[in-house]
């Protein structure tokens, strides 16, 4: 899943996908995409812990996560996401969860100024809430809407 994530990632920001019937897959695509992310985002949560053997939903959330970003980057799919109801909603709570859980224990949502272990560079999670800042800032854009739930 995570590999087929990727693939789906790098295509979409080649911008490959802007003919007409592309743009309409692509709408219906990132639909799924967003329900899937909206159903297994709090996986990421899971990362909090040293030593949990399922990372692989999380790995999962946090590739849904990229490819999200960059399909409300611009392109046909933007106004189609702002307009998915709970989308939003699951990005701020599983920001306020996650900043709620680096305050709580020192983990991989601990903001830090310095980086010490080379494996914490290396976590996947790392950047995930700047990349929820960045959904949510793009499914605000040019949204009153939106801007005002937030």
């Amino acid at each position: 899943r995570v590999t087929l994530l990727e693939l789906m990632l790098s295509e979409v920001s080649e911008k490959s996908c802007a003919g007409g019937e592309q743009t309409r897959v692509w709408v219906s695509l990132a639909a799924f995409l967003a329900g899937c992310f909206q159903e297994q985002c709090g996986a990421v949560l899971r990362l909090t812990a040293a030593a949990d053997a399922g990372h692989e939903d999380a790995l999962v959330a946090v590739r849904l996560l990229d490819v999200l970003c960059e399909l409300t980057s611009g392109g046909g799919q933007l106004a189609a996401m702002q307009a998915l109801p709970r989308l939003l909603e699951s990005a701020l709570d599983t920001l306020r969860l996650t900043h709620l859980a680096g305050k709580q224990a020192v983990n991989v949502f601990t903001a830090t100024q310095a980086v010490t272990a080379q494996e914490e560079v290396a976590h996947p999670a790392v950047g995930f809430k700047s990349h929820l800042i960045r959904l949510i800032g793009n499914l605000c854009y040019k949204n009153k809407e939106n801007q005002d739930k937030v």
